[in-house]
């Protein structure tokens, strides 16, 4: 069953939006980082050229991200600065290469503009907007957000990311209303659904299928680390074990890079289960890397030729 993004929109430029930020490791490594940047850094090595729409501080940390984007050849021109609040950081923490999460309130991107206009930069429509869950925890960027969803009306990715104590579930069914595809890992789905995180891979399908249907959504994603990942899209059960990369390793920012490979396939019409093996791959590749997004241009290229003709 193909994905309903049109192939002839395959040069129409994706929107991301929500927060930048540092990723501080305990050993004082200070990594850029936040779901959204993550994703649109990889969606431009693969060719898309994403607008990323968010804030940052009027401070070094935010010239640097100005710096890096850049020098990657990202648009800057969705970056807003802010003379108040600090761009974002968050201090990682590894237990058994799994990250754990202290995330600073009042962030320049807790306070994106309303009245900001992302299409005005796009030219042509955009093919889908991806969002996470943690640019909805402050009132001024949630209502931001959903006003770009609805000036835009594109299509709805929106990545799950369930970040103690910054979310709540009337935040979450905000969100979900009037997205068309959902990715989330295991336990969030159990999270939201009230499962036990015990279950096994059979009740999740059936949840998932459950959690799909409920919401009137096309696809449900879910990622389940070591153990690969699983789709539901329409009635149609997909599942891929990871590469043997996946296993161990920095599994920072894994999550965003299988993302980012998810809405390329979106993007230019990949099949289904081509999408969701290629988002695997990806995310295999960043398992291997220090922090969340890779420097390396000719890594992007040997990927983008294994996938061959229609990457």
């Amino acid at each position: 069953m193909a994905a309903t993004v049109p192939r002839q929109e395959c040069t129409r430029r994706p929107v991301i939006v929500g927060e930048v930020l540092f990723d501080v490791f305990p050993d004082g490594t200070c990594v850029m980082g936040g779901a959204p940047f993550n994703v649109a850094w990889h969606l431009q090595a693969l060719g898309l050229q994403p607008l990323l729409v968010t804030r940052i501080g009027n401070d070094e940390l935010g010239r640097r991200i100005l710096g890096e984007m850049r020098e990657w050849g990202m648009d800057v021109s969705g970056v807003q600065r802010d003379p108040r609040f600090p761009t974002g950081r968050v201090n990682v923490q590894l237990d058994d290469g799994e990250p754990r999460f202290e995330i600073a309130a009042d962030q320049a991107y807790d306070y994106l503009d309303p009245d900001a206009e992302p299409e005005s930069a796009l030219g042509e429509p955009a093919p889908l907007v991806y969002h996470g869950t943690l640019v909805t925890r402050s009132e001024v960027s949630r209502e931001a957000l959903f006003a770009y969803r609805a000036r835009l009306a594109a299509p709805v990715f929106l990545d799950v990311n369930l970040r103690p104590p910054w979310w709540s579930e009337d935040q979450i069914a905000r969100a979900l209303l009037g997205a068309r595809w959902v990715k989330l890992n295991g336990d969030e789905l159990c999270t939201l659904t009230g499962l036990s995180k015990s279950a096994d891979r059979v009740e999740l399908v059936r949840t998932a299928r459950e959690f799909r249907v409920r919401h009137a959504l096309e696809a449900v994603i879910v990622t389940l680390g070591e153990d690969g990942a699983f789709a539901v899209w329409h009635e149609e059960l997909l599942a891929e074990s990871p590469p043997a990369a996946v296993r161990g390793g920095d599994a920072v920012g894994a999550g965003d890079a299988f993302s980012a490979a998810f809405i390329a396939g979106l993007v230019k019409g990949w099949t289904p289960a081509t999408t969701l093996s290629r988002a695997l791959d990806l995310a295999a590749v960043v398992c291997a890397l220090r922090g969340a997004v890779c420097r390396d241009r000719a890594l992007y290229r040997r990927l983008l030729d294994e996938w061959g003709a229609d990457r």
